[in-house]
């Protein structure tokens, strides 16, 4: 049912962040340890790499403006389309390791995880308009994927250190975020959850590091559908192309040295189309 396609192999080490651009029809998306970011053009295929930072990149959005808003290290910049990158905020918070996944709201504010330097420091940060950073969850260890739900009164995170999808309640007017709980809980067998998005009918796409695999869970946390990938530590999915039928989709484990699959950017067509990412709007 699902043909998998390679797309570019950039030797990820760990291939991260996938994200359209509906105003160019490219497909960014990153690899954190290089501190590179790439991007491909849909239809030609043409794909390059077009910054190399000095420091890792755990996760970025587009911002309303097309610069992009990048969560570095402990530190947050903005890299402009004429490539001049700015540093507008940092040391952020003592106790963690990185950013990770990044993802605007409707309001053009950005909730963005972390990695924490133990499995008890890690959290979730919302950043709002006016540059403000707040922590929302703390002691979360690797705070990993989320998306919201199409009717956006909720938003679904995934914690990979203890392997569950969480879904709470998002208040769009304030940012806030309250009665978090369970989703779904990954079996080991199954790898552990990563990068997610959501399909046009609510159902969840998550990646499994160390599974080989891309899930679709139902609303109701049941498996609906398997890709299975030749490499075994899928990172993150995102839908692009002209109808948002394309899931691109993130790897890692890659070596410049080696011809291995690890690391490269997959993509497949599937019956249900995404939505569009939204746009920050951080004013810094």
């Amino acid at each position: 049912m699902f043909e998998l396609e390679a797309v570019a192999n950039y030797h990820c080490k760990v291939g991260e962040n996938p994200l359209w651009d509906e105003r160019e029809g490219r497909l960014y998306w990153e690899d954190i340890e290089s501190h590179r970011l790439f991007r491909v053009d849909d239809a030609s295929g043409e794909h390059e790499c077009f910054f190399r930072g000095d420091m890792m990149i755990g996760g970025f959005t587009f911002q309303e403006d097309g610069s992009l808003l990048l969560f570095e290290m402990n530190r947050i910049s903005i890299l402009t389309k004429s490539g001049a990158h700015r540093v507008v905020a940092s040391d952020i918070d003592s106790d963690m390791f990185r950013f990770n996944d990044a993802i605007a709201d409707p309001e053009g504010r950005v909730f963005v995880g972390t990695i924490g330097k133990t499995d008890q420091s890690g959290g979730l940060y919302r950043v709002d308009l006016d540059g403000t950073v707040t922590a929302l969850w703390k002691g979360t260890g690797c705070a990993n994927g989320m998306s919201f739900t199409p009717n956006l009164e909720q938003l679904y995170w995934t914690c990979s250190t203890t392997r569950v999808i969480h879904i709470a309640d998002y208040d769009r007017a304030t940012g806030a975020l309250s009665n978090r709980r369970p989703f779904y809980e990954a079996p080991i067998e199954e790898g552990t959850p990563d990068g997610l998005t959501i399909d046009q009918a609510g159902e969840l796409w998550t990646a499994r590091w160390g599974g080989s695999a891309l899930l679709r869970l139902g609303t109701d946390a049941r498996v609906r559908d398997k890709i299975s990938f030749p490499v075994s530590r899928v990172s993150s999915a995102a839908f692009g192309g002209p109808n948002l039928d394309t899931l691109y989709v993130t790897t890692a484990g890659g070596h410049v040295d080696d011809e291995a699959l690890d690391g490269m950017l997959y993509r497949v067509k599937v019956p249900v189309p995404g939505r569009l990412e939204l746009r920050s709007r951080i004013r810094l």
